[in-house]
């Protein structure tokens, strides 16, 4: 009987392997390049580290990769016979091969899972862009919570569409912004997560085209990939200047997709904003194309410099929600703990929604939306999202000059706003990087974590979420992992250094 549960075909194989490193091959510490079979064993193994390939993914056979990736079946065979050694492939005559890991390593992920709390005393963890929650804030919005519960009580607590009074705070934040908006345009769900995907799982089918942004964010996209979806990666503008208009005009008239997802504000993972007239000719095109924009407006109340006027939401080109449907979320702006999601879209939109919603989580927690709404009633709000920007902008600053002072050759823009950093790594691979950091004490995610297909090898993503002394010692590992990574030198285990923030 066979071991495996899926399939890598060699073409794919090959394609991701090609993308790993730029400069092609590494090298030895003593400045010789890796033979050809252990750069393959080593670019196999960190797909399979990643998430990229699956455990239990049955490899193409050896002459397939050989062909496909231009080299010679014993290179294969001996790579093959490597990864078996260390535990990353199992074999069986007449079954093939497929990927494992060895005994007692975790299986990978290919979303970004929090760090458990337990391994913060050895690890700076740089894989979760959230912050601690904005005190005294969270405690008042539930005691107020509290103190509205007994009026819910004695109801069946079941609410798919929302609590009424959370969908009237919503709507009416929405009408403040200059979007007039009803609460039957509100739908609150368990997150931004479960908006995205309450929409997929109504909007599209599997096998069916989703633009995204390229990069963008890593749960997402695997989310989407989950749900069937076949995605449509879509460049940002040069130097990160928002969306590259033209190339989404062409990839909704070329590839027709029947969804797309965007994030708008403060990218992540690059941070970038997207200009107003961006907004409005994306909408136009959206529109024209007979494609639902889905933006995620979950940092959109993260700016960090105040010196320039926000752009208008981009639901605000398409006020009845028609063509738009916009996602936003309590995690970033105030609490990740806090798993409160909302959708706003046009009435019958919604309505078909909450419809869906009984075959998936039948609604949110009712103590969750009664702390959202009293924050929103309250003014709460607001202060706890000066805090939450104060925070960012102070780890921003400190990591950007820890990476100035420890990193020079690493090449990033500072972002305006929002929680993340998209730094190129000096044309070092950000897998290996993210790999050797591990090691030395310091979690970061790869480049192609937010990509398509291996796309964004040379970056790695960096959330504001230390300071001071722990900021700085970030990018000492982060340094020492580069180090390592450019030599090819071993990365001894015992190397890794001991932190207590």
């Amino acid at each position: 009987m066979a071991q495996w549960t899926s399939a890598v075909g060699a073409p794919q194989l090959a394609r991701l392997l090609r993308s790993q490193d730029p400069r092609d091959a590494q090298l030895t510490a003593a400045g010789r390049r890796l033979p050809a079979y252990r750069s393959l064993a080593d670019g196999v193994r960190l797909l399979v580290l990643e998430g990229r390939v699956p455990v239990a993914a049955r490899l193409p056979a050896e002459r397939e990769l050989a062909a496909a990736f231009n080299v010679s079946r014993t290179t294969v065979a001996a790579a093959y016979e490597a990864l078996r050694a260390e535990g990353f492939l199992e074999s069986r005559r007449g079954s093939g091969s497929w990927t494992a890991v060895p005994a007692g390593n975790p299986l990978p992920t290919r979303g970004l899972e929090p760090l458990p709390p337990e391994a913060a005393g050895s690890m700076i963890d740089l894989g979760c862009a959230a912050l601690p929650a904005p005190e005294p804030w969270l405690t008042r919005a539930v005691q107020g919570a509290m103190a509205d519960l007994p009026l819910y009580a004695h109801t069946h607590g079941d609410y798919p569409a929302g609590l009424p009074v959370l969908r009237q705070a919503l709507a009416d934040r929405y009408t403040a912004r200059g979007i007039p908006t009803m609460p039957e345009q509100i739908m609150v769900t368990t997150g931004a997560m479960g908006a995205v995907a309450a929409i997929c799982r109504l909007c599209t089918s599997p096998g069916e085209r989703v633009a995204v942004d390229s990069p963008s964010y890593a749960n997402i996209l695997q989310l989407m990939r989950d749900a069937g979806a076949r995605l449509v990666p879509v460049a940002l503008a040069d130097k990160l200047a928002g969306w590259d208009i033209p190339a989404w005009r062409q990839v909704m008239r070329d590839a027709a997709p029947r969804m797309a997802y965007v994030v708008a504000d403060f990218h992540n993972p690059t941070g970038t904003l997207a200009t107003d007239d961006q907004r409005r000719r994306l909408v136009d095109a959206a529109r024209s194309a007979g494609t639902l924009l889905v933006v995620d407006e979950t940092m959109a109340e993260l700016q960090l410099d105040q010196d320039t006027a926000p752009p208008r939401p981009v639901c605000a080109f398409d006020p009845a929600g028609s063509a738009v449907i916009t996602v936003g979320s309590a995690s970033k702006a105030f609490w990740a703990g806090m798993r409160i999601g909302w959708v706003r879209a046009a009435p019958d939109i919604i309505r078909s929604l909450v419809a869906a919603r009984a075959y998936s989580d039948l609604g949110s927690p009712v103590l969750e939306q009664l702390a959202i709404a009293s924050l929103l009633q309250t003014g709460g709000w607001e202060a706890a999202i000066d805090i939450r920007r104060e925070q960012a902008r102070e780890n921003r600053d400190a990591i950007v000059e820890a990476l100035h002072r420890h990193l020079p050759d690493w090449e990033f823009s500072v972002p305006r706003g929002g929680l993340t950093l998209w730094a190129r790594t000096g044309g070092l691979s950000g897998s290996r990087i993210a790999e050797a950091g591990e090691r030395l004490g310091v979690r970061v995610p790869s480049g192609p974590r937010f990509g398509v297909d291996g796309a964004f090898e040379g970056f790695v993503r960096l959330p504001f979420t230390v300071n001071g002394a722990v900021a700085d010692e970030a990018a000492v590992r982060l340094a020492g992992a580069a180090r390592l990574v450019a030599t090819g030198a071993p990365i001894d285990t015992e190397m890794r250094h001991t932190f207590v923030a």
